[in-house]
């Protein structure tokens, strides 16, 4: 396929690198990052000229709106805007209608698997749209990722992102705590993961993604919290959340409380360059009340 590909930041970059070396003509732009090894276009529109598919990964909302409206009108009738941006239902949902107006159809295909799954191919998609561009842009998400779901109609790609992202969110602040606990308690670390990561307390933040330096699968916490996914991005993604649950009249009191330590440990202790997991040494050094 012919592929514009806007957005070449941490995730963007290796996700086209991927499209590349599987044989696909791919052109890129970014307003600053300038990644070896993809092609560039002066503009967002330049890169949307005549392509197939365009994927756009980009910061936000607004963003992906003023985006839209740069490239819709450059990409030829029929094409694909494939946005795998984390943005809320609203803004997906809205790019989509715009999409439409212009000829085109639109995925929103937000990601999971952080910046090591975007280098090895194998991320897992969220998909919202209509099953023909689902089907027609499937060889695409078969080399950026292992997975991709399609979730239903515009919009509930990020749907399922958001609802994924407030239970990681939740379930890391849980597994940090515990870690913390076992700590003052005097149990050592690698029975607490023996037990749990083998009873009922098993989840992917102890298993796959474990917040204790040298204790399960190689994970951030063994390169000094350097981020896989930044706490700030957690926060941003546990804020869109609320955001959805305020609208849809729901009532999520765990996601609640985790945005606000989110909020704290990124906003008021400056941790928003850590990664998320990087809320255990936060428990480690904090006593009750």
């Amino acid at each position: 396929m012919k592929i514009g590909f806007i957005g070449l930041g941490n995730m963007g970059a290796p996700m086209a690198r991927n499209l590349i070396a599987a044989g696909h003509d791919l052109i890129g732009f970014d307003t600053a990052a300038t990644p070896e090894g993809i092609a560039l276009a002066a503009s967002a529109p330049e890169a949307a000229d005549g392509a197939d598919v365009v994927i756009t990964m980009l910061p936000n909302g607004a963003i992906l709106a003023a985006v839209a409206a740069q490239i819709h009108p450059a990409m030829r009738p029929g094409a694909i805007h494939l946005d795998c941006s984390t943005v809320d239902v609203a803004s997906a949902q809205q790019a989509a209608e715009a999409a439409t107006a212009a000829g085109l159809s639109a995925l929103d295909a937000p990601v999971s698997g952080g910046t090591g799954g975007a280098t090895a191919g194998t991320l897992t998609f969220m998909v919202g749209g209509p099953p023909e561009a689902y089907d027609t842009a499937l060889p695409l998400f078969e080399i950026m990722g292992q997975k991709s779901v399609l979730c239903g109609g515009a919009g509930m790609g990020q749907a399922a992102k958001i609802c994924n992202n407030m239970i990681l969110g939740v379930t890391m602040i849980a597994t940090c705590e515990a870690f913390a606990l076992a700590d003052k308690l005097g149990l050592d670390r690698q029975s607490m993961f023996d037990v749990v990561s083998t009873s009922s307390g098993y989840s992917w933040t102890m298993n796959a993604y474990c917040p204790a330096p040298g204790i399960g699968p190689k994970s951030p916490a063994d390169n000094g919290y350097a981020p896989g996914f930044a706490s700030a991005l957690m926060l941003k993604d546990l804020r869109l959340s609320q955001q959805a649950a305020e609208a849809a009249d729901a009532d999520t009191p765990m996601g609640q409380a985790a945005m606000q330590l989110y909020e704290t440990f990124v906003e008021t202790e400056g941790a928003g360059d850590k990664d998320f997991s990087a809320m255990l040494p936060r428990f480690e050094q904090r006593h009750r009340g």
